[in-house]
C-alpha cells in the first residue's frame, strides 16, 4: 500500500506551493459528512489529503466538529499517516507563543463530544496510554527543525470543551498537573485516529499564554489569530517538508497504530448488531 499523509487544520496550512492534480473531493461517511470537502493532491512524489478541521471560512465550533466523520474520511482515502496541526495556548513559561509542541500525552476534559466508532452491539475497548505515533511525532520534529521554527519535542496537552477560554482557576489547576499547553479541538480526534488504527501525531502552534500569565490575564482574540496567522506559515513549511521525510511504500508500524484494534471488540460475535458492523465496516473492517 502506498503511503498517504493526511493533515487536518486551519485553512492556512493547505495552501502549499507545488501541489500537483490538487482537487477538493467530497466524502461521504456512515457519521455524515466530514467538516468541508477533502483537498487532494500530490507532493513531491507523496499523496496528500487536506481537510479544514473547522470548515473553510471555519463554520464548526470545537464542539461541533464531526470528529468521527474527519477520521473516517482520512481512513476511506487511504491515510496512512495523519497530522493534526492545532493552535493552542502555552500552560508553561518556557513554550512561549510562536513555538510549536509536538504532542505525546492527553488530558481529556471535553463532555459534548462524540467519542468513538463502537456502541450499543459493538463494543470495544482501545487502549490510548500512548494515543499518538511515535515513529510520525518525530518525523513532525525533524520537519518543524528543518524549517527553522523553536519546537519542543512531547508534552501533554489538555482538551478542553470551549469555546470560552479557561477561567483563571482553571487554567491555574491544569498548571497544577503539569500540563504543556491546552486546546479545544485535541479530543476526540486523537482517540479516534487510534480507533482507526491511523499513525497519528499533533503539531501544536502555540498562539498565547493561557490567562494564568501574569502579563496575559486575559486571552485576546485579535493576539491569538495574529499569531495564528504567523504560526500557519511556518505550519506550511513544515507540512511540506514531511513527504520527504515520509516517502516511500507504508509498512507496518513499530509503534503498532496498525494493530490497536488486535483485542479491542468485546461483543460475541453471534452477539454483534449486523447494522452496526455494516457502518463501522469503512474503519474497522480488519477486524470486523
Amino acid at each position: 500500500m502506498e503511503r498517504m499523509i493526511g493533515v487536518i487544520g486551519g485553512s492556512g496550512v493547505y495552501e502549499i506551493a507545488g501541489l500537483e492534480n490538487a482537487r477538493w473531493q467530497a466524502v461521504d461517511t456512515p457519521w455524515g459528512a466530514p467538516s468541508d470537502a477533502v483537498l487532494r493532491g500530490r507532493l513531491n512524489g507523496v499523496e496528500m489529503a487536506f481537510l479544514p478541521r473547522h470548515g473553510r471560512g471555519h463554520v464548526h465550533t470545537p464542539s461541533t466538529v464531526p470528529y468521527r466523520a474527519n477520521i473516517a474520511a482520512m481512513k476511506m482515502l487511504g491515510v496512512t499517516d495523519l497530522v493534526a496541526v492545532s493552535a493552542v495556548g502555552s500552560l508553561k513559561e518556557a513554550y512561549a507563543p510562536g513555538d510549536f509542541l509536538v504532542v505525546d500525552q492527553y488530558i481529556d476534559r471535553t463532555f459534548a463530544r462524540e467519542k468513538s466508532f463502537f456502541g450499543p452491539g459493538l463494543v470495544g475497548h482501545v487502549s490510548v496510554a500512548h494515543p499518538v505515533c511515535s515513529r510520525l511525532s518525530a518525523a513532525c520534529v525533524a520537519a518543524a527543525k528543518s524549517v527553522g521554527v523553536t519546537v519542543h519535542e512531547g508534552g501533554t496537552y489538555v482538551a478542553m470543551e470551549g469555546p470560552q477560554f479557561s477561567t483563571l482557576a482553571e487554567s491555574r489547576l491544569y498548571r497544577s498537573w503539569g500540563a504543556d499547553v491546552i486546546g479545544m479541538t485535541g479530543m476526540p480526534e486523537a482517540k479516534l485516529a487510534r480507533e482507526a488504527e491511523l499513525c497519528y501525531a499533533c503539531v501544536a502552534m502555540i498562539t498565547d499564554y493561557d490567562c494564568w500569565h501574569p502579563d496575559h490575564d486575559a486571552v485576546d482574540v485579535a493576539q491569538v489569530v495574529a499569531t495564528a496567522m504567523k504560526n500557519a506559515d511556518v505550519a506550511r513549511g513544515l507540512v511540506a517538508a514531511l513527504p520527504g521525510l515520509l516517502r516511500g511504500e507504508a509498512v507496518d508500524c513499530a509503534a503498532g497504530c496498525g494493530h490497536a484494534l488486535d483485542s479491542a471488540i468485546m461483543t460475541a460475535p453471534a452477539k454483534r448488531d449486523p447494522a452496526m458492523i455494516e457502518r463501522c465496516r469503512p474503519v474497522l473492517g480488519r477486524v470486523l
